[in-house]
């Protein structure tokens, strides 16, 4: 129940109908004051997306833990219990992308130690120089230390150059410069020539590495990914219908049926990753360890195993198909949506590729 105040007068704003009570009869239009604070306006549009907290939570559960199971109730006609599939993909999609963009990518763990250290180097000036020169020379005369330092350094520098020598290779296609590529096109070999499209590549590619470092570019794409992930998930749900639609019976299943499975069912997707996401936020605050990373490897491997096996259940359930026939048409949908949701990032990678300057 809303708890605006009521409008004196008992006209109607929308149709100009008498009003005797809260609610108009003739259009339903509440007759409350029509001008809000920030804060109405507020609660409204989450109270609006939501339904209400009963219809949200009851719907997020069964979204996460019931495959098909909302799909089977909307059809059914029980939709007030419920967030509608339009409204829960747009809230939800809004959440995932909005906090994955917001919150920084940050090792807030570093931070504290950081900060800590600061702390203590202030509260130790009181710890005499011989104390200090006594706990160095400790370090310094510890060789298994030394060693063990050494190694380590040496071991991730190795890693970093060999990471870095892969990627040079891979952006640059194996040319040290334009003008080695403009050389070889012009005074090479006709079969180390390339054809003008392959030439044009890379060249971009050429150009684009030498003014960007492999970690900004590394971080474009991630931000290309992010972006783009969202837009390829909104583009590709009618075609994920459509294969629905042909892959099943036309005159038991109609194009909306599987356009409401295909929402609930990317709902589920991205619901997933942010509830990975917010965890692995959670965990990078508490801190790092052993302990904390085999923690997140498990609950993302889970999240990654339930979000692939999550479709066979839902498949099945909804369409009411024998098992055998059911795994059989899920397999061969999953693989082909995959496929084709892969090349449309992969364009989109591409798109993003050829603007980068």
């Amino acid at each position: 129940m809303s708890h605006n105040p009521i409008r004196k007068d008992k006209t109607c704003l929308n149709c100009r109908h008498v009003v005797q009570e809260r609610f108009c009869p003739n259009c339903g239009q509440e007759n409350s004051e029509s001008r809000k604070t920030f804060h109405h306006l507020f609660i409204h549009f989450f109270e609006d997306l939501t339904h209400y907290e009963n219809a949200f939570w009851r719907t997020i559960k069964n979204l996460l833990f019931k495959p098909a199971a909302l799909t089977k109730e909307y059809l059914s006609g029980k939709r007030l219990s419920y967030l509608a599939p339009v409204r829960l993909y747009i809230f939800i999609s809004f959440i995932t992308f909005f906090l994955i963009t917001v919150i920084p990518d940050t090792d807030y763990n570093l931070i504290n130690i950081k900060k800590n250290t600061t702390k203590k180097s202030g509260s130790n000036e009181s710890i005499t120089k011989s104390e200090n020169i006594k706990n160095i020379n400790e370090l310094i005369l510890d060789e298994d230390f030394k060693t063990m330092i050494k190694d380590s350094i040496k071991t991730n520098l190795e890693k970093a150059k060999i990471k870095d020598k892969k990627m040079d290779t891979a952006f640059s296609f194996g040319y040290k410069s334009i003008e080695e590529l403009d050389s070889i096109q012009k005074f090479g070999k006709e079969e180390d020539r390339l054809s003008s499209f392959e030439y044009w590549v890379v060249k971009k590619a050429l150009n684009v590495k030498k003014k960007n470092t492999n970690e900004a570019l590394i971080e474009k794409f991630k931000e290309s990914f992010v972006h783009n992930f969202s837009k390829t998930l909104f583009i590709y749900m009618p075609l994920f219908a459509f294969f629905l639609w042909l892959f099943h019976g036309k005159k038991r299943w109609y194009y909306f049926d599987h356009g409401i499975f295909t929402l609930h069912y990317f709902s589920f997707l991205l619901l997933v990753i942010l509830l990975v996401f917010l965890f692995g936020k959670l965990l990078s605050l508490i801190g790092t360890s052993a302990f904390l990373d085999k923690i997140k490897d498990v609950i993302d491997f889970v999240a990654l195993a339930w979000m692939f096996y999550y479709f066979f259940p839902a498949h099945h359930r909804f369409y009411g198909e024998t098992r055998l026939i059911s795994l059989i048409k899920s397999i061969f949908l999953f693989v082909i949506n995959l496929f084709l949701i892969v090349v449309i990032l992969l364009l989109f990678a591409i798109y993003t590729f050829i603007n980068l300057h």
